[in-house]
């Protein structure tokens, strides 16, 4: 019997651990108005705290930027609908619809996610259940693709938008200080076909992986991963990617992507940073989505 995933999008009580996490990740990207859109929430309930990010970039451009790293506890889920620093997510449908809107000085934004590819979990469909990533990130790390529809209104300029992206609900300790680094790629196809990848360097250099492939029917399991990235001038992002996996199937591809779009978060001890990219298949399909790379300070490489 499938696990009942709908319970994530509402409360999880901790079990205890000091970094205990709820959190909910929404992407986009529309080729057409190049209008990009990163927004999370992170609850904290042991830490008794909740940080969030709303970004919307247009041409590579940052057109609004919100983000709070340090409230107050939310003991509010998207499935009764959550609202905090100013926006409102409800899973209308669970896991199958959101809509998360924003209202702010000189902007405001509509957007509904609606399911392309179901949500699934990554730990499990790696089966990693006892690996560092279920052990210091997440227990469970649900991950699907939608299709974006909406708009958002930028100083009296209103701008509709159709994309495609990823989001995520995951739930378990989230210990960003036990990782040395890590990088993550979301592609979303033109093709239909969609890649769900993570490698985690841990502090004692050892690697670990969340992956998962949909070929267009179901998700798969992806049993090997390469991936080589070249690290622009900051050595906090990325310049170009480049990624080859192999499905369950036997199935092998290869994957570039390039830079559209790159913004830092700081957590303390540890950054983020989020690009958006363009990627490319083997045989030329395009695709775009999310390229997030992690780095413990003070970052000195992995060597």
């Amino acid at each position: 019997m499938k696990p009942n995933y709908e319970k994530f999008e509402g409360y999880i009580k901790s079990d205890g651990n000091p970094h205990w996490n709820q959190s909910y990740y929404y992407n986009a990207y529309d080729p057409v108005t190049r209008v990009g859109i990163l927004i999370r929430v992170g609850i904290q309930e042991s830490r008794q705290d909740t940080n969030t990010w709303f970004i919307v970039f247009q041409d590579g451009l940052p057109i609004f930027t919100r983000t709070n790293m340090n409230l107050p506890y939310s003991a509010g889920r998207p499935l009764e609908g959550l609202e905090i620093a100013g926006m409102r997510i409800h899973a209308e449908i669970p896991l199958k619809k959101t809509r998360i809107s924003l209202s702010a000085d000189g902007f405001s934004a509509d957007f509904t996610w609606d399911e392309l590819h179901p949500m699934e979990d990554n730990v499990a469909m790696t089966n990693d259940t006892e690996g560092s990533f279920a052990r210091e990130l997440s227990h469970v790390h649900l991950e699907g693709t939608s299709t974006i529809t909406g708009h958002f209104v930028h100083r009296g300029v209103r701008t509709d938008v159709n994309a495609k992206g990823f989001r995520d609900i995951a739930a378990g300790p989230r210990n960003w200080d036990a990782l040395l680094h890590y990088r993550l790629a979301w592609p979303v196809f033109e093709n239909g076909t969609a890649f769900a990848g993570v490698h985690g360097i841990s502090t004692e250099k050892q690697s670990a992986y969340m992956r998962m492939y949909h070929d267009g029917t179901q998700w798969r399991r992806v049993t090997h991963i390469d991936d080589q990235m070249v690290f622009a001038s900051n050595q906090t992002s990325v310049e170009s990617a480049q990624w080859t996996f192999t499905d369950d199937l036997g199935r092998t591809f290869e994957m570039s992507g390039k830079p559209l779009f790159t913004w830092l978060f700081p957590l303390d001890t540890f950054v983020l940073c989020e690009q958006m990219m363009e990627f490319r298949l083997g045989d030329g399909t395009i695709g775009y989505g999310l390229y997030e790379t992690g780095y413990r300070l003070p970052w000195r490489g992995i060597e």
